[in-house]
């Protein structure tokens, strides 16, 4: 498996990993489908900050997740700290892909002077506070009730990761 920097080529596949998580969980509270048009667009507006991770097959390779950040709220006083989006194939969790991902963000951050790293996780999705959790990420926030999703109100975690320079 390797971690790569996200290319317009890659859109549909990402399409094709986000759109049953938006269309069947509350992992994400959007319930509006990404077009491989809009995700071109993003993957334009994050660059170097939206990558995937893919892994060779027999037919050749394929997108196994992808993750990107953007600043978590404007301003010039956040200007150092991002909010990510991380999403993977149902067959790539818990297989190291995440990890990988995560860590190439915080490279990629770390470079370019980001200092937090913020995680937006549905409480409904019990996978991805573990996952932030052993990543090293803690929990500052809850927000109750401020998704809206299959009729039912949803909390926000808030987590973070605070960057540290490499030595």
């Amino acid at each position: 498996m390797i971690v790569r920097a996200a290319t317009a080529a890659d859109a549909a596949a990402i399409c094709a990993i986000a759109n049953p998580i938006i269309r069947d969980t509350v992992i994400t509270f959007n319930s509006i489908e990404k077009t491989p048009e809009g995700v071109a667009e993003e993957i334009a507006a994050k660059a170097p900050a939206f990558l995937v991770a893919e892994a060779e097959t027999g037919t050749g390779s394929r997108v196994l997740g992808f993750a990107s950040y953007t600043q978590f709220r404007g301003g010039a006083g956040y200007v150092h700290s991002m909010e990510h989006t991380i999403q993977l194939a149902p067959e790539a969790r818990g297989q190291g892909a995440g990890r990988a991902l995560i860590a190439g963000l915080e490279e990629i951050g770390r470079a370019r002077g980001v200092h937090v790293l913020v995680a937006g996780v549905s409480a409904g999705n019990p996978m991805g506070l573990a996952f932030h959790a052993a990543l090293g990420f803690v929990e500052v926030g809850r927000m109750p009730e401020v998704g809206f999703k299959f009729g039912e109100w949803l909390d926000l975690v808030l987590m973070q990761k605070i960057l540290r320079p490499a030595s």
